[in-house]
């Protein structure tokens, strides 16, 4: 656990940790086998879907803030491996290191962080399953019940304990490296269209 952290935000990340074990969670839809896929959820329904690829091995994005210190502790304890960046800070350097790790397991994204706008579809998942030919997943949520932060710019929202939340999983979805940027782009918008309508935005 970082050492950058007070103990009052160890103690929170501890309290989440645990209360995630009393999460129950139903998955529909074709899981990715093999450690094999790209997976794209909206920032507001992040934890149940890390939670669901828990001591799987995979990579997830997490910005450099301070917000982002918080969750990276939180998923090293889930046993992920984790790719520090932002499109808005050294994005160049996260696109290739994207590309690179989705070729070893799951990489897990929010295509609207780490700061917004909310539910815009930005490319770098998009771009990582174009240049690696992986199949990318599109997940949508439902929560049951829950605590929302209204004033987030995310909308966010927390699973209470032993809440039921449903998540769906679209996909897998290719994109042909025969495709042109022009398409591509418009393959993008087709994927934010989608992953609004699978989610519950009320």
């Amino acid at each position: 656990m970082s050492s950058k952290l007070s103990f009052s935000h160890k103690i929170f990340i501890n309290l989440i940790f645990l209360i995630s074990k009393t999460w129950r969670i139903k998955v529909t839809g074709n899981f990715p086998k093999d450690g094999n896929g790209v997976i794209a959820f909206w920032h507001t329904f992040m934890l149940p879907c890390w939670k669901i690829f828990e001591k799987k091995g995979a990579y997830a994005v997490v910005s450099l803030s301070k917000d982002g210190e918080i969750l990276s502790t939180l998923l090293e304890k889930m046993k992920f491996k984790l790719i520090r960046g932002s499109s808005s800070r050294n994005g160049k350097e996260v696109l290739d290191e994207l590309v690179n790790f989705a070729e070893k397991g799951y990489l897990l994204i929010t295509p609207d962080g780490p700061r917004g706008p909310i539910y815009e579809f930005k490319a770098g998942a998009a771009v990582t399953a174009y240049r690696t030919s992986k199949p990318l997943y599109l997940l949508g949520v439902k929560m049951h019940n829950y605590k929302s932060f209204p004033r987030a710019w995310d909308k966010f929202r927390f699973p209470l304990p032993f809440s039921k939340t449903e998540i769906f999983i679209d996909g897998p979805h290719f994109l042909n490296k025969e495709l042109t940027r022009e398409e591509v782009n418009i393959k993008i918008q087709e994927f934010q269209s989608k992953m609004r309508d699978l989610c519950d935005l009320s």
